[in-house]
Order: structure tokens, then sequence, then C-alpha cells
């Protein structure tokens, strides 16, 4: 076997690999890793694990001991320099003596950005960033959502046929990807805070929404916009509705008395609109109110539609099947009135192609020409 030339490069992937390894379970919180290297040898290594808890650097830390003085650190995050629910990181590296931090991402909350590196040289570490900045950025954009914006981070799931098709012109649609697809699929929801359809999923799926995979895994809140309150209330994604909340979002307008037969199911009705629709924005606002920082957008046409066109959709990621089903009468993709020109169109950025047995899955960033 080829073993990689040991340079930072090599420790920062390292760095990166536990970081991306806890993705889904640190809350509201970055995923962060970090290795320690001391004369050639990596004498300590951690992650963030879970929100209020110890940072990765802090673990890291711990594991090398004495050996930390004049080590160098590889982290994924610049360090943090204020007290929140645990003490600074950037304190900690200069107690510990460390010569050397590599950082790949500055932080990106604007009221501290920067601000732990300048730190760390004022105690005399040499400090290095930018090393595969846009990999550890990338890992944490629902974190740099909402630290920026205050929005939760949206990724729009979808599969589809080669004429864009969610379901034949009679509802059918299992299964048009592939098992292996429908596996990333199961770990795509471990890795969001909540996984999000519409009333016409639930009605024509009776869907459970759940993470299902080989291990355990880490079961997402369960949102459905249902503006009329018609969620039943045998509906399977209630069955466990007192073990993982489902927030089913309805107009002002819906009856009382299903909502209070919901309740009595385990799920949380909140009321975002009037005149018998939902108000998406408003939806998601309240979501960042629970503290619920990244969305798995699972909806049907109609759903994906007005999320695009509300600019509330981050991030797309397709499953294209080779599979053709014909018919207008057939489930687009996304069902909204569209633009007039192709100068209009929605626009995926930063795109990227995988191979997934027979599926190929799509994935970029969301921009409307204008």
């Amino acid at each position: 076997m080829h073993l990689p030339t040991l340079n930072d490069e090599f420790y920062m992937r390292l760095a990166l690999q536990l970081a991306a390894g806890t993705a889904g379970q640190t809350g509201l919180n970055p995923a962060v890793g970090c290795v320690v290297v001391k004369d050639g040898r990596i004498v300590g290594t951690g992650a963030h694990l879970k929100r209020g808890e110890a940072h990765a650097e802090v673990h890291a830390l711990d594991m090398a001991g004495a050996e930390a003085e004049g080590a160098t650190v590889y982290v994924t995050l610049e360090p943090c320099s204020h007290h929140g629910k645990t003490p600074p990181c950037a304190d900690r590296l200069i107690r510990e003596k460390v010569a050397r931090v590599v950082v790949a991402a500055v932080d990106p909350n604007p009221q501290v950005a920067g601000r732990g590196i300048a730190r760390l040289r004022e105690a005399g570490i040499t400090v290095e960033q930018g090393l595969l900045a846009e990999e550890a950025r990338r890992l944490n954009e629902a974190f740099e959502k909402r630290i920026t914006t205050g929005m939760p981070f949206v990724t729009l799931k979808a599969a589809c046929t080669l004429d864009g098709k969610l379901a034949t012109k009679t509802g059918d649609s299992k299964w048009i990807s592939n098992e292996a697809a429908r596996e990333r699929v199961h770990a795509m929801r471990h890795r969001h805070q909540a996984v999000m359809v519409g009333i016409g999923t639930v009605l024509a799926d009776d869907p459970q929404l759940t993470a299902r995979l080989p291990v355990p895994a880490l079961q997402p809140a369960r949102v459905v916009v249902d503006a009329g309150l018609r969620t039943p209330t045998d509906a399977r994604l209630l069955d466990d509705a007192g073990e993982v909340p489902v927030l089913i979002f309805a107009s002002e307008e819906a009856s009382p008395e299903k909502e209070a037969a919901l309740a009595a199911k385990g799920a949380r009705v909140i009321r975002a609109g009037t005149g018998g629709k939902v108000d998406l924005p408003l939806m998601m606002r309240k979501l960042a109110e629970l503290e619920i920082g990244s969305v798995l957008l699972e909806g049907g046409g109609r759903l994906n539609g007005a999320m695009l066109e509300a600019g509330l959709v981050d991030k797309v990621v397709l499953f294209l099947a080779p599979l053709v089903v014909g018919s207008r009468e057939a489930t687009p993709v996304f069902d909204f009135p569209g633009v007039e020109r192709i100068a209009e169109a929605y626009r995926l950025e930063r795109v990227e192609a995988e191979v997934i047995g027979d599926n190929i899955c799509i994935t970029g960033y969301p921009v409307k020409r204008t």
C-alpha cells in the first residue's frame, strides 16, 4: 500500500476526517477535528462530540498530555476565544505551550472571527490559516448559515427519473432510486437535525421519516407542512412522537379540534401563516427559534417549488435514476409556475456528480439568474 507524504495537508486531512465522523451529532455546534503532532509523531487526536461538551482541541490536548508543549496542532476551525458552554480553546492552547497552530477555516461568526487566531499570535504561537479551508467550510456549511443569518440550512433531496419525475401519474414512486442511494439518504437524515415533507407526501406515502442504517443512527425531528391539519392521527411518523419531535406547521385557520387530536398523539402544532397557507419564511424562522439549524427537505414537487421560489433552499442533492415514466400528470421534482426565459432559470453552482450504481447523484447550490 502506498503511504501518503507526511506534511501539513496530511495531518489536516486527518483532522477533517475526525470532524466528518461527527457530522450530525453536534447539534447547532460545528463539527471540528484536531490532531496534535510532536517530533514527527501523532500524540493526540480529538473531535467535538456533543454540544455543550469539550471541544476537539481539549480532547486532543488531553490525549497529548505533557507532549503538547512545543507541538504543532492542526484544527479544522479557528479555536474559540470566548466563554460559551465551555472555556476558550485558545487559552488552553496557550497554557499548554504549543509551538504552532495550523487552522483550516476562520470562525464564520462575524463577532468572533479572527479573535482566536489573534490571541494565539499575541502569545507568541505561530499560526497559519487557510489550509483546506474550503473543505472545512463545506463540512460546516449549516453552522455558517445559522451563525451568519440566524436561519436553518436547507438541503433539498430528491430521487427522480430521467424525465424529472418523482412519481408516475398514479403516484407510484417505489423505488426510483437504487438501494445504495436510499442508504445514502438515511445517512443524510442522520446528519440533519430535521427532515421536512409536505402533507401530500404524508397522505400519499405514509412515510416514517426515520434514519434506518446498519448501525444505530440519530433520529431527526420530523417537520410536516400541513396548512389544513390533514395529517392522519394514525400516520406512521407519529408512532414515536413521544421520543422524536414531530412539528406540524399549520395556518391560523386550521381546526383546533384536529390540533388537539394530533397533540394527543405527541405532535406539536405550530401556527405559521394565514389565508389557509403556511408562510414558509415564517416557518423557517420558527424552526430557528427551536434551535434547528439543518433541515433535509424531502418534499413533493409543490413544496420543493415553493421553497425554491422563496429562496429557502441552500443545497440540492438529486439522485437521478435511468428510468423514463412519461405523462404530463406525473409528479415533477419542482412544481411551480416557472420562469419565462432560460436566463432567469435557477442554476446550480459548485456542481458535483457521483455515480452510485446505476444512479447519478448531482449536488449543487442553487442561485437564480435575473
